[in-house]
């Protein structure tokens, strides 16, 4: 008998496939209960963070902790006593932070996934030009940091979110620094989506794409950006997009106040803005249609600054007006402003569209540019 023959009722030997594979299963299924705990846990800390971030004006229906992170309905945060424009400055349906592993191994914080679900923001510019946005988280972080300057360890921790989308959000912006008092835009319907934000540096690329309507007196336009941006350097690539906008609920930026009303009228805006090293080139093009303006005061009588019978002449030859122009210059030279070559950009475009002079076109659309975007 062979000495290799095996042995009545003995099993025959696994072979080394076998014991590979089982080897490997064994090491993915340690590999997914380790990453499951490691998910766990980093739900468990974020939990702790996101309720220290909120402040102590935020109110909740319910706050959730899952597998999958953590889940907060019924999100308020109301606004302040102190000159306000709207009861609460940031509502949600439903917000859904989702963690990342690696808040476990790498420095820092690090957040898969933000999602807001049937959001509410309101903005407030104030008389002097200045954009407020969540002051009850921005503001009153920033009033407490000069305590901590000069201690290192006070320093925060950097926030990596990956991504960060809104669906049905609706923004109220309340102007306060308009001659005529402070006037309401609307967005409604905003579904966005931000990728690649660092906090507080905001030195990384972020990838953003938004849609919106700007709400109408007589009809609603749409409004869309899509491109990059790395706020603490400026660099940007944006195509900016406005379509069908009410040219009446923009009134307060046409007109002076002594000047004729808007009976209706569209605006469309194409805007490609680059940004590398400091200097901006934007091409873009402004077009007016269906544009009726309200009675006058004759040949002497005026629409952001441009005279109203050659406004009407120009819509009754060509049935719209178009603009093209460019912006271009260095954003970190004190002596240029953006809102001010844009207006003078765009006035020249106009009065040669006109045939007008360019001086008082210059100011009127100066206005209408500087009302808009800020002073």
């Amino acid at each position: 008998m062979s000495a290799n023959a095996s042995t009545p009722g003995s099993a025959p030997p696994s072979p080394p496939r076998n014991r590979r594979w089982r080897v490997a299963a064994g090491v993915l299924l340690a590999l997914a209960a380790l990453a499951v705990a490691a998910t766990h846990v980093a739900t468990r800390q974020l939990h702790a963070v996101v309720i220290e971030a909120l402040g102590p004006r935020a109110s909740l229906e319910s706050l959730s902790i899952g597998w999958r992170g953590v889940e907060l309905r019924g999100l308020v945060i109301t606004a302040a006593a102190r000159g306000w424009p709207a009861r609460d400055e940031l509502r949600a349906e439903r917000v859904r932070v989702l963690p990342s592993w690696r808040s476990l191994v790498g420095r820092g914080w690090h957040v898969a996934k933000v999602e807001v679900t049937g959001g509410y923001l309101s903005m407030q510019r104030t008389r002097d030009g200045r954009l407020r946005v969540l002051p009850a988280l921005l503001e009153s972080r920033r009033d407490d940091a000069p305590a901590a300057r000069g201690d290192a360890a006070a320093e925060p921790a950097a926030v990596h979110v990956h991504s960060v989308v809104l669906t049905g959000t609706t923004v109220d912006f309340h102007d306060a620094s308009l001659a005529r008092g402070p006037h309401r835009l609307r967005l409604e319907r905003l579904d966005a989506q931000v990728d690649g934000l660092v906090l507080p540096a905001l030195d990384q690329p972020l990838d953003v794409e938004l849609s919106a309507t700007l709400k109408g007196a007589r009809h609603d336009g749409s409004l869309s950006v899509k491109g990059t941006l790395t706020p603490a350097t400026r660099d940007a690539k944006l195509a900016a997009r406005a379509r069908g906008i009410d040219l009446v609920v923009l009134q307060p930026y046409l007109l002076k106040v002594a000047e004729s009303g808007v009976r209706s009228g569209r605006l469309d805006l194409v805007l490609d803005a680059n940004v590398k090293s400091q200097r901006l080139s934007a091409p873009g093009v402004v077009t007016l249609t269906d544009l009726e303006l309200g009675s006058g005061d004759g040949v002497l009588g005026t629409i952001a600054g441009v005279p109203r019978q050659a406004v009407l002449a120009a819509m009754k030859r060509n049935g719209r007006i178009e603009v093209r122009f460019t912006l271009e210059g260095r954003l970190d030279d004190p002596s240029f402003s953006v809102n001010d070559h844009f207006a003078t950009r765009l006035a020249s475009g106009l009065a040669e569209v006109l045939g007008v002079s360019v001086g008082g076109v210059v100011e009127g659309v100066g206005n209408v540019i500087k009302g808009l975007f800020g002073r």
